[in-house]
């Protein structure tokens, strides 16, 4: 029989059969990665208020409005928005900062809301793509160019796309083509469409696109 299942007569101690060296290896991992859990927890809990106490009632500004929510310390920006919120425009691809599917402006700057917590933008004012259309309800420039331009094929990038594209003409309305390709560069269509893209961004720039000067 294995030392597991045996009890020694000559004083040594017990050994608990129901016990394996795979269950007692498993048990170390779980509790060390509850502990390591609880402690980063701990740790970004503590850093939104002195004595680790979290405020997690909070007021976000977003598209001009102040929306109360509830929010955990390590709750994403993208999170909120869609699931606290109901802002479903944003979408969300990869959840690590590659697509761009999820683009917001915070302070008129494009960011990956999949890679920001909510907690960092409190008194900061972020704009989703519901919020590009007027109060009457007439599109931006910006999501007419890209409706005329045909620029969205399934739509699942478009929010971003257009968030990125708003962003970039905010600093720059007249980009060359070049330069709208590298702001847009962050953002994956995985539809193909990125001449359509830049297309829209040259419309909405009040630029003529290739099409046009070819014809």
């Amino acid at each position: 029989m294995g030392a597991a299942g045996v009890e020694s007569r000559a004083g040594v101690r017990k050994v608990n059969v129901n016990v394996s060296r795979r269950r007692f290896i498993k048990g170390v991992i779980t509790s060390s990665a509850a502990a390591a859990t609880s402690s980063a927890w701990y740790s970004a809990s503590a850093a939104q208020r002195p004595g680790g106490v979290v405020e997690r009632l909070i007021t976000l500004n977003v598209n001009g409005r102040k929306r109360p929510v509830d929010v955990l310390p390590q709750e994403t920006l993208a999170y909120t928005l869609r699931y606290k919120l109901g802002l479903t425009g944003t979408k969300l691809g990869c959840n690590r900062g590659e697509c761009g599917a999820c683009t917001v402006l915070v302070d008129d700057v494009s960011h990956y809301s999949c890679s920001m917590l909510t907690h960092s933008v409190r008194g900061r004012a972020v704009a989703t793509v519901e919020g590009l259309q007027d109060s009457s309800g007439a599109l931006h420039p910006v999501q007419q160019a890209f409706i005329d331009e045909l620029a969205p094929q399934c739509g699942y990038c478009t929010p971003g796309q257009l968030m990125a594209t708003v962003a970039l003409l905010n600093d720059n309305p007249k980009p060359t083509r070049e330069e709208a390709r590298q702001a847009l560069s962050g953002n994956l269509c995985r539809c193909g469409a990125y001449d359509h893209y830049l297309n829209a961004v040259m419309r909405a720039s009040g630029q003529a696109t290739e099409v046009e000067q070819n014809a």
